[in-house]
């Protein structure tokens, strides 16, 4: 069976541009309460020469119906299993927020098993190991939605729908409790090279939080200060399409 047959029975994987040609594979880890959509335009950017698979976590859109992730050590886990039969090329782990720590975790997961990232991207996200207590998951639906316009993340249209906000806040929950629940368990950690893309007004991590992803190995690391808050990657979608794409081309960070 080819991965392009085993993909399109994964309730995880979504292709919006298949590339079966294209030397290396872009996996793309959503935000908390994000969904794979919100990575539709790096691929329509990044194809044909970047074949991208982007994460459709459960809880949200076609997956409204399943319960929301837990654990993101256990759904590390799930994802690993499901990323493997697509290792016929190289990887490059992109992630956004918690889908940053996702991402290490897969990354750290699929070195285990012999299968060693092209590199890995980590936006939006402080290193595994720089720990903040967070309580968001605990608020009242109104906290919540606060908390998302002032990140401005998601739709303000959906937050302004409350037939919508009754169908995406349980999956936006448990997203934010898996992401504030997550610590980091020493081990062995990457070997291949890491970005650490940050906006320099983001409430969520620090620029020295995000510099700390270096520690995490003993490949190459760089550290990209943007201009703008936690979703710094909308005004700069031009420039990390490109610093992705440079990546798929191992223009990466070297020891």
């Amino acid at each position: 069976m080819g991965v392009a047959t085993e993909g399109a029975s994964s309730p995880w994987i979504r292709r919006f541009h298949p590339s079966d040609d294209a030397p290396v594979r872009l996996v793309c880890f959503p935000h908390a309460g994000g969904s794979a959509s919100f990575y539709f335009p790096v691929s329509r950017s990044l194809a044909p020469a970047v074949d991208v698979i982007t994460l459709q976590y459960p809880g949200r859109q076609d997956r409204r119906h399943e319960e929301g992730i837990g654990d993101l050590h256990d759904v590390a886990e799930v994802l690993t299993g499901e990323l493997r039969p697509w290792a016929d090329r190289p990887l490059v782990l992109f992630g956004h927020s918690m889908g940053a720590s996702l991402a290490f975790e897969v990354g750290r997961r699929l070195e285990r098993a012999g299968i060693v990232p092209a590199a890995l991207v980590a936006s939006g996200r402080r290193a595994p190991s720089r720990h903040r207590d967070e309580y968001v998951h605990r608020r009242d639906d109104e906290g919540l939605v606060r908390e998302l316009k002032e990140l401005s993340g998601t739709d303000p249209g959906a937050l302004g729908d409350e037939e919508v906000l009754r169908m995406i806040l349980p999956a936006i929950r448990s997203d934010y409790r898996a992401a504030e629940t997550y610590r980091y368990r020493p081990g062995p950690d990457l070997s291949c090279p890491v970005w650490a893309l940050v906006g320099d007004r983001d409430p969520k991590v620090t620029v020295d939080e995000a510099r700390s992803w270096g520690d995490h190995t003993s490949g190459g690391f760089e550290l990209k200060v943007f201009d703008g808050g936690h979703f710094f990657l909308a005004p700069h979608a031009a420039e990390v399409n490109r610093l992705l794409a440079d990546c798929a081309r191992d223009r990466v960070p070297r020891p």
